[in-house]
């Protein structure tokens, strides 16, 4: 009698482990809401991303106002991954290869996320958001706000490789710019935000971390305190994305608003499917199939919570 297969069963019990680990690329979640908005149809139209109305003293009666006339849709798409194990992989697998493999195929579907969100970021200053302008754009107007930006450009040396205090000074006026902006009545929107995530691509690693953690830099020839390391009010943190096809920009954003620079929804979380014993599959080509599935979407948010930076 040959060996025993590795039942159908038992990878799917594989799977389903290797999806309750969660995501493993934590600056989704700071850029994004951690756990996705529900849908129940192909469109998800989002008409709160206005703004709600302030304290007020009451004089005369209740000023009510209703849900901005401005809305953000968001359309669901179906997306799959799917991978084969021959009969004598599965019979074969004494080294837990085939875990491996699926510990490989489950991350891929968790870094879709990351690649969606990729997208929007580079896609920023061409595609609108609820306002009708880009997301990152310099002329954003709402109702009292006045004219805000949250594309700043800096003209350093080499643009492709700051130095850290170049990044620091430039780390700085983002953050600076996200605390000033206004709401569509005059009010300061991120008054009480104290967390913030710096958003690079891999060349800007280096000059990023030091302009985070090093007390002191060295600014044109001379030694100075690096207030942004040293700022008690706020944290700011920074992680590197790897697919961001930037080379001389980067992104700062709020990582602590209850509303998200960008929007994750989900109609279907991943599921998983197989093709495995019994079936004309594994009869006609003597393997077995194993699917993963998801309907889900990304889109705009806040473009308030977040400022892209671009060296010129």
């Amino acid at each position: 009698m040959g060996a025993e297969i590795l039942s159908s069963r038992a990878i799917m019990g594989m799977y389903f482990l290797a999806l309750e680990l969660g995501s493993q690329i934590k600056w989704v979640n700071a850029i994004s809401n951690a756990t996705p908005y529900p849908s129940d149809q192909e469109t998800e139209e989002y008409g709160w991303l206005g703004q709600v109305p302030g304290m007020r003293e009451w004089v005369g009666g209740r000023h009510a106002k209703g849900l901005s006339d401005q809305s953000y849709k968001i359309r669901n798409k179906k997306y799959e991954s799917t991978i084969q194990f021959l009969l004598n992989e599965l019979r074969r697998d004494k080294t837990g290869q085939i875990q491996t493999r699926i510990n490989e195929h489950v991350n891929r579907a968790d870094s879709h996320w990351a690649e969606l969100l990729t997208a929007l970021l580079v896609a920023g200053e061409s595609q609108v958001c609820y306002d009708g302008q880009y997301f990152f754009d310099t002329d954003h107007t709402e109702g009292e706000s006045g004219t805000q930006s949250n594309l700043l450009s800096i003209d350093i040396s080499t643009p492709t490789a700051p130095t850290s205090a170049e990044m620091a000074n430039a780390i700085f006026k983002a953050v600076q710019q996200i605390m000033g902006f206004k709401d569509d009545q005059g009010k300061s929107m991120n008054s009480v935000a104290r967390e913030f995530l710096v958003l690079t691509p891999t060349t800007f690693m280096q000059s990023t971390s030091s302009a985070l953690s090093d007390t002191t830099i060295v600014d044109g020839g001379t030694s100075r305190t690096n207030t942004l390391a040293s700022a008690k009010r706020f944290s700011v943190d920074f992680d590197v994305n790897p697919d961001l096809s930037w080379t001389d920009s980067f992104v700062v954003v709020r990582s602590d608003s209850q509303v998200p620079p960008l929007i994750r929804q989900e109609e279907d979380a991943v599921e998983v499917a197989a093709k495995a014993e019994g079936s004309e599959f594994e009869f006609d080509y003597d393997a077995h199939q194993y699917g993963l599935r998801a309907q889900r979407a990304a889109g705009y948010g806040f473009w308030q919570f977040a400022c892209k930076v671009k060296f010129t």
